[in-house]
């Protein structure tokens, strides 16, 4: 069986990890940070994930990388994936997504793990 590994990031903090998969959620996705309610949750708050999961786009872009991740499991080569999930923080899109990411894959027989390697760093202040 495949192994997908999952690490979500915060560009803010230090370099993506290497990855067959890079999914940069800075630009194009609405940033709960802004909201001062959420700036200092986590994915692991239940209102974090909830605007996240809200945001245009974000179950399209979900749908299409567990295509992509399929896609790379069924290739010739076989062996682990490394899908990396990054927003400015590492806190709140990247986290929510890989999680999401991860749940959707499992149901579907991958082997996954789940790396957060900015969830728990400070948050990022940022001029308004």
């Amino acid at each position: 069986m495949t192994a997908v590994e999952i690490v979500s990031f915060g560009y803010g903090h230090a370099a993506p990890p290497e990855a067959h998969v890079i999914l940069d959620l800075r630009q194009h996705f609405r940033d709960p940070h802004v909201n001062p309610a959420l700036r200092y949750m986590t994915a692991e708050d239940r209102l974090v994930r909830r605007a996240v999961l809200r945001t245009a786009g974000i179950r399209p872009l979900l749908r299409a990388s567990v295509r992509a991740v399929r896609a790379f499991a069924v290739g010739p080569s076989g062996g682990r994936i490394v899908v990396a999930v990054g927003c400015v923080g590492g806190r709140h899109r990247s986290a929510t997504v890989a999680h999401c990411l991860a749940r959707r894959l499992r149901r579907r027989g991958l082997e996954v793990v789940l790396l957060h390697r900015d969830l728990r760093r400070p948050v990022l202040e940022r001029a308004a």
